[in-house]
């Protein structure tokens, strides 16, 4: 098993050269001063323009990875051990397309790319095969920083939800008996916010038996904050990480897919000599 060097975050000659080759996002440290990287939104180049936020999720899953668990052990005040970085693996991390923009209106055909040739089965299929049904136990869980952005995200998942229901893991206008009551049906696809996601699992109501991706929306709100950066519910993100989805995907279970733009500098103190 391939061993991930979180030390200082300095990334091989080798993932240089790859960045430099595949992704202009993700250009040298150079050109990572904080806020001037040269990118497009959509994956790209922009032709000159300049713009303070870069889509992470196109680049390489061992640069998103070596970000992901920076934000983890700064967020957590803690430092994981050589033999705990061991059990993170490059491929947990999702590939997105580039050149393809990262919004509501292409959320449904990102999904389907990172499921692959089964995403019928797991996003839109209202039976397992068999005939057995796990309930309250989706294949996909979409976490973001607030109600309204959840019901965006999920008007961007309609042409999965046609035959089975997606489950709203939210507080606002949502009852958790409500929320229960609708996990006890086949759920393919739930989105919400953290704090309440955890607390449906930690009621039992919320299963994760058969979570294969778990979607890590960036959208920036209002304030210029994400689920990394607004206090208190980046502490409730990471809590529900922790206890609930560090083991699955550190098994091998399920995958973590970053969408929409992380500002540069996050990414440069990640990367920060």
């Amino acid at each position: 098993m391939k061993t991930l060097i979180i030390h200082n975050l300095k990334p091989h000659k080798s993932i240089e050269h790859k960045r430099k080759n595949k992704n202009p996002n993700l250009g040298t440290r150079a050109e990572e001063k904080e806020g001037k990287e040269e990118v497009n939104t959509k994956g790209g180049a922009n032709g000159g323009s300049r713009s303070a936020l870069t889509l992470i999720s196109s680049g390489p899953a061992d640069r998103q990875l070596q970000f992901f668990l920076h934000c983890y052990q700064t967020a957590t005040k803690s430092k994981l051990s050589p033999l705990e970085l061991e059990t993170y693996e490059e491929h947990c991390m999702v590939e997105l397309a580039e050149g393809v923009d990262q919004d509501v209106e292409n959320f449904s055909d990102h999904i389907k790319e990172a499921f692959g040739v089964l995403w019928k089965e797991e996003l839109c299929e209202a039976k397992e095969l068999g005939g057995y049904v796990e309930v309250g136990s989706p294949t996909l869980l979409v976490i973001s920083i607030s109600a309204l952005r959840s019901l965006e995200l999920l008007r961007g998942l309609k042409p999965f939800t046609k035959d089975c229901r997606p489950a709203k893991l939210f507080a606002k206008h949502l009852k958790v008996e409500e929320q229960v009551n609708l996990l006890k049906a086949q759920v393919n696809i739930a989105c919400g916010t953290p704090s309440r996601i955890k607390k449906l699992i930690d009621m039992e109501a919320l299963s994760l038996k058969r979570l294969k991706l778990v979607v890590l929306d960036m959208q920036r709100d209002a304030k210029s904050f994400s689920l990394f950066t607004l206090p208190q519910v980046s502490a409730e993100f990471w809590d529900l990480y922790k206890t609930c989805l560090e083991e699955k995907v550190t098994r091998g279970d399920t995958r973590i897919c970053f969408y929409g733009a992380v500002s540069n500098k996050e990414i440069n103190k990640a990367f920060k000599e």
